[in-house]
């Protein structure tokens, strides 16, 4: 079990501390910029990139560990009443923990950053200048290639996984869910903006804080899509693991042993909520670096109403991308399991639990992003300019 939950918590860091990570290293580009037009060195810019990471993750992994403590022994006392430990066993908290948790924090967090601030370091001051002020919408050039090959990887681990036993395709399950979600984080930019093009279409009648709101997201697509990838991650993974357990009551009028279902649902339940917290950390990141904006908008006409209709939209086009790639990540992630159980590839998921999940997905994204807009709103548009 312990095994288990670091490699999760390794995969959840990779993708979720880079998402967060790049979303706060395009927030400098401006001051790097600058920092290059004076002299400053790529080398220099990555080390203090690298160190800012580092710093802030250190007294996050010692809040997380004590956190952990808390939570462990919470968790270890439903075990017991689920009959999964004996009663016998008292729980003993592990120091070993503690280096684990700095490790795992620190070497993710140096990597993201390092990663993040890599290609603009290398630029040119000119072009530095240039990119900060305009932004840059193309993928790299190796994030296309690698994002198409893990998301076919995954299309043929699945079909693959549809030919083999229940068991084979419940342990290959993991990897089709590993290898769509690092897809849709690679790809992220391009998956937005023909969401929000889409939606345009759709939302265009109901008026011009609707309309603005797609050309941000479309035009700003790279930004928007940073906030994409941590709630593709709750949903595809959350839909997997309770889909599961829903279609087996289904089919077969038991979800599995008791213990089990709880441990499945308790596990699922906080990586939901850690990939949660970073999607609305994200969220919360791109809403205050617009402040600018807002408040220019302000001072050309728009009322306060108007603006916070606009990011609603906007918050509305995150959230429902987020669904849509997040439930097809699991329907394919599903198929080969329940083919071979229950004869159909198709999942059963009660309506309520559905509407849930989705409401729970938009009320997350609308308040992470309503809330910084409340307290920009509160200034005045000539503070928040002369301060931006």
């Amino acid at each position: 079990m312990a095994v288990v939950l670091l490699i999760g918590s390794i995969y959840m860091s990779i993708f979720v501390v880079a998402s967060t990570m790049g979303t706060a290293v395009a927030q400098q580009h401006r001051e790097f910029a600058m920092l290059r037009a004076i002299g400053a060195r790529p080398w220099q810019i990555r080390r203090a990139t690298a160190a800012q990471a580092v710093v802030a993750a250190v007294p996050s992994a010692l809040a997380g560990c004590a956190l952990g403590a808390v939570l462990a022994r919470w968790w270890f006392g439903g075990m017991v009443d689920q009959g999964l430990v004996p009663r016998a066993v008292a729980f003993h908290f592990s120091w070993v923990a503690l280096p684990v948790c700095l490790a795992v924090a620190v070497i993710t967090s140096a990597v993201a950053g390092l990663l993040a601030a890599s290609r603009f370091a290398a630029l040119r001051p000119a072009r530095a200048l240039e990119e900060a002020a305009a932004g840059r919408r193309e993928l790299g050039l190796l994030r296309l290639p690698l994002g198409l090959v893990a998301v076919a990887g995954g299309v043929v681990v699945s079909r693959l996984l549809a030919g083999r036993s229940s068991d084979e395709a419940s342990q290959g399950a993991f990897l089709v869910l590993l290898l769509f979600c690092f897809g849709a984080g690679l790809l992220g930019p391009r998956l937005v903006s023909p969401a929000a093009w889409l939606v345009s279409r759709l939302i265009g009648r109901f008026g011009s804080a609707a309309e603005l709101a797609m050309q941000n997201v479309t035009t700003q697509s790279r930004r928007f899509s940073a906030a994409v990838v941590p709630l593709v991650l709750v949903v595809a993974f959350g839909t997997t693991k309770i889909a599961v357990r829903t279609t087996a009551q289904h089919a077969t009028g038991s979800a599995g042993p008791p213990g089990e279902v709880w441990l499945d649902y308790i596990g699922t339940a906080l990586y939901a909520g850690f990939a949660a917290i970073a999607a609305a950390n994200t969220l919360a990141m791109i809403t205050a670096e617009r402040r600018r904006d807002m408040a220019l908008l302000r001072l050309i006409g728009s009322h306060p109403r108007q603006v916070r209709a606009m990011a609603a939209w906007e918050a509305a086009v995150v959230a429902g991308t987020a669904l849509v790639l997040g439930a097809a990540i699991a329907l394919f992630t599903l198929a080969p399991m329940l083919r071979q159980a229950f004869g159909s590839p198709l999942p059963y998921l009660p309506w309520t639990t559905a509407g849930a999940m989705a409401g729970g997905t938009l009320l997350l994204a609308l308040l992470a992003t309503g809330l910084p807009v409340h307290v920009i709103l509160r200034r005045r548009a000539t503070e928040t300019l002369a301060t931006a």
